[in-house]
């Protein structure tokens, strides 16, 4: 029986998430296109996969970029059944020491880049009637961390965006899937210097992440464990929110 996707576009696929996901769909039999802004770490990606790849570098920030590579992808592999917006940055923005720039290039790729990738792929899918946009959010996006407001709030954008385009597509065929994990193994989680509940590999992730968008979940938040915290959070009164994240370690970090 042949595998539910055929072909798929995965960005950020150099590392982390993005490329434990294209590794675990080439091993389902998915041929992957992979996108990111380095060539050499796609490269060596590729000659792991056990399916068809095509290797399209590109900023994300840069759409006409994002539409090229997207292009140059359904034209090697063929039509997409599924594409993942799965690049991303996170790091500290501070108050004390507040740098624009830091929130532009958050910004600029977990939102900006983000919609890029699904605009380039819904026009084709939207013609074939068939498809599935996959955003890679965050369960940071669900609550304003200190130290990581930036960071949450372009998470919060993109959970709220694909929460749209999921009514919006649905009906003509498309289905949307907004992914929220917690803490991955990933280089962006490696410079942490706290404390991670429910640390999960990448790999686990990813296997975790394609059951999900099998099953054409609309959203899916894990580990449950931390997915089950942060709703809580979202319950208590506002002033023991800020008492207790004003003393808590992810505030702390310097």
């Amino acid at each position: 029986m042949a595998y539910l996707y055929s072909v798929a576009l995965v960005t950020g696929a150099s590392s982390g998430i993005g490329r434990a996901l294209a590794l675990e769909l080439s091993r389902r039999g998915c041929k992957v296109g992979l996108v990111a802004r380095r060539e050499e770490p796609l490269r060596a990606l590729a000659a792991e996969c056990m399916s068809p790849t095509c290797v399209a570098t590109c900023d994300v920030t840069d759409p006409a970029a994002v539409r090229a590579a997207h292009d140059r992808i359904v034209g090697e592999l063929g039509p997409l059944d599924l594409c993942v917006a799965n690049a991303g940055v996170g790091y500290e923005v501070r108050p004390d020491r507040f740098e624009f720039a830091e929130v532009q290039h958050i910004v600029g790729v977990n939102v900006l880049g983000a919609m890029a990738t699904v605009y380039a792929a819904l026009p084709a899918m939207l013609a074939r009637g068939h498809g599935q946009i996959a955003g890679i959010s965050s369960l940071a996006g669900y609550l304003g961390l200190p130290g990581n407001g930036a960071y949450s709030a372009s998470k919060a954008y993109l959970t709220n965006h694909l929460e749209a385009l999921r009514a919006e597509l649905r009906p003509r065929g498309v289905y949307v899937t907004t992914v929220c994990p917690g803490f991955i193994e990933t280089p962006l989680v490696s410079k942490n210097r706290f404390h991670m509940p429910f640390l999960m590999s990448a790999d686990k992730a990813a296997r975790k992440i394609l059951t999900a968008l099998e099953r054409r979940r609309r959203v899916y938040n894990f580990p449950w464990p931390m997915a089950l915290a942060v709703k809580a959070a979202r319950l208590v009164p506002r002033w023991l929110y800020d008492w207790v994240v004003a003393r808590g370690p992810v505030h702390a970090k310097s």
